[in-house]
């Protein structure tokens, strides 16, 4: 080591330096830190295979990502008072938070549902809550992303049944399902059925979109969550993608073909603290899944190759601590999200780490977008960060973790074997508990929760969720069942519950039954009824 080195390494802060996912870091990258590195086949251009410097040739020189403030809360009612006031205010598609008894299929009026209801999102219960969601926004002309997975059929055919009374083309409608139901046994734990009649679902999603709504994607396949759970970067693209492939073959050994469904596949990623991990994630991501698709499933559709991905900062880095903080982590993460070539953002809001955002937390968040989309100039030139040895290292190491993991995964026999094991959950659990163990011991600096404490703590305001919005939800709801054509109801329930105990694809009876009135609960009842319900392993 030189002399210059030696008095570099004697001053440094720490005797070891990582990433906030624990990859070792070293000092100084240089050119020797890529021996072997071929930027012809590791980079090439953007829109190129393998995609690491975007999947479209001109990136955001052509037009900006999809802005998306994910919103949703109380009735139906409230929610699209927030969708219109962020439409007028700029943004460019809408993103829509279910309540919980929405999302494990359960109406306002069961009793699991009680404190629940509109709490941490929107309540439907029926037509008539989703057509009271969207009055006034014309379907046909603005882009819906709806996180909702274990129901996401119920929901679209909702979505769906609006679109058509409003007399939009269904070719015409453009937006995003979730519809990711391996990462609620993985990290998140909203699912109703056991995983096999849970994959049956989302391939009759993908099978019949294929035929009636050709732009919408049909599953935002996410890594969000993993994250959200404690896994690191590589664990976030080695899982996401582990589930990405499950997916796929489900759709496979269900008859359908690589290339009919697969350009509708998106992906959901967590933008998290550490921006130069963060940006090196989403390149890996990118070209790991080109190679996947092309190479394991011989996909021949350029279109199949490409991972666009929607990204939401991470919620789990923000604190109640000097809630202003998380304005500058969000917008540090907002930023990776961009140089890491998103196709979709949400920012979220200073206060939700207290409750849901208020009006004017939701604009800030929003015009965080703005400002990076506009004023940093990191959007006029396409891909800036290539060819930066710390990157391209970085890139390569994620890339080599992830395809490790997916290596054991299939000496497990698939993702779903993994998951039934508790595989994945148990490696998220360890590196969960050893980053709290770091942070608890200072090696990990929480700004405000850890260290640069305030000694007193500033009030800030946030939105409340009046208890009378539940009640009203409820009287709704009963008063609908008491005006609607019970007859029909019943009728499509048992059109459902055949078809459910055939292979015919349930959406054609799922959309009859939303059309009759009948409910979210009602309808994941009829299918509870045939499929069961899951119950989860404990995993030690």
């Amino acid at each position: 080591m030189s002399e210059a080195k030696t008095k570099s390494a004697r001053a440094e802060r720490k005797q070891k330096f990582t990433t906030l996912s624990g990859l070792p870091l070293d000092p100084l990258y240089a050119e020797s830190n890529l021996r072997d590195w071929d930027p012809e086949t590791a980079l090439c251009y953007p829109g190129e295979f393998p995609y690491t410097r975007g999947i479209y040739p001109t990136m955001y020189r052509g037009r900006f990502w999809t802005m998306r403030q994910y919103a949703g809360f109380g009735s139906a009612v409230e929610s699209n008072k927030r969708y219109r006031y962020l439409l007028s205010k700029g943004q460019a598609g809408l993103s829509v938070a279910f309540d919980l008894p929405t999302q494990i299929g359960l109406d306002s009026d069961h009793p699991l549902a009680l404190g629940e209801v509109g709490k941490v999102g929107v309540a439907i219960d029926s037509l008539e809550d989703m057509e009271t969601l969207f009055d006034g926004i014309p379907l046909e002309k603005v882009s819906t992303s709806m996180t909702i997975n274990a129901t996401a059929a119920i929901l679209l055919c909702l979505y769906v049944a609006v679109a058509k009374k409003q007399g939009a083309g269904l070719q015409k409608l453009s937006g995003t399902v979730q519809n990711d139901v391996l990462k609620e046994y993985i990290a998140r734990g909203t699912y109703i059925y056991p995983v096999g009649p849970a994959m049956r679902i989302v391939t009759d999603i993908f099978a019949w979109c294929r035929d009636h709504l050709p732009r919408w994607n049909t599953i935002s396949i996410s890594g969000y969550h993993i994250r959200e759970a404690g896994a690191t970067a590589v664990q976030e693209v080695a899982f996401t993608l582990a589930d990405g492939i499950a997916y796929v073959q489900a759709a496979l050994d269900a008859g359908l073909s690589v290339d009919e469904f697969a350009p509708q596949l998106s992906f959901f990623f967590n933008a998290h603290n550490d921006l130069l991990e963060e940006i090196a994630k989403y390149r890996a991501a990118r070209r790991l899944w080109a190679k996947i698709m092309r190479d394991r499933f011989q996909a021949k559709d350029p279109s199949s190759l490409l991972l666009r991905f929607h990204a939401q900062t991470a919620g789990s880095s923000l604190t109640a601590q000097q809630p202003e903080n998380n304005i500058v982590r969000v917008a540090i993460q907002a930023l990776a999200a961009v140089l890491g070539g998103c196709q979709s953002l949400h920012t979220n809001s200073l206060d939700e780490a207290l409750a849901l955002p208020t009006e004017d937390s939701a604009l800030i968040a929003l015009r965080t977008q703005q400002i990076i989309a506009h004023e940093t100039g990191v959007t006029n030139t396409i891909d800036p960060v290539a060819g930066s040895y710390a990157i391209e290292h970085l890139t390569n190491e994620i890339e080599r973790g992830a395809e490790e993991y997916i290596a054991k995964i299939d000496s497990l026999g698939g993702m779903l074997r993994a998951i039934e094991s508790g595989f994945v959950q148990g490696e998220i659990q360890k590196v969960a508990f050893e980053f709290q163990r770091a942070v608890e011991k200072k090696e990990q600096i929480v700004v405000g929760v850890n260290d640069f404490i305030a000694e007193e703590e500033r009030s800030i305001p946030t939105l409340r969720i009046d208890e009378e919005i539940e009640r009203s939800q409820v009287t709704r709801l009963k008063a609908l069942r008491a005006r609607r054509d019970s007859a029909r109801v019943q009728s499509s329930l048992a059109e459902l519950q055949r078809r459910a105990a055939t292979n015919e694809n349930l959406l054609p009876a799922i959309l009859a039954a939303v059309e009759a009135y009948a409910t979210v609960g009602e309808i994941s009842d009829a299918l509870r009824r045939l499929f069961g319900e899951y119950q989860e392993s404990v995993v030690i």
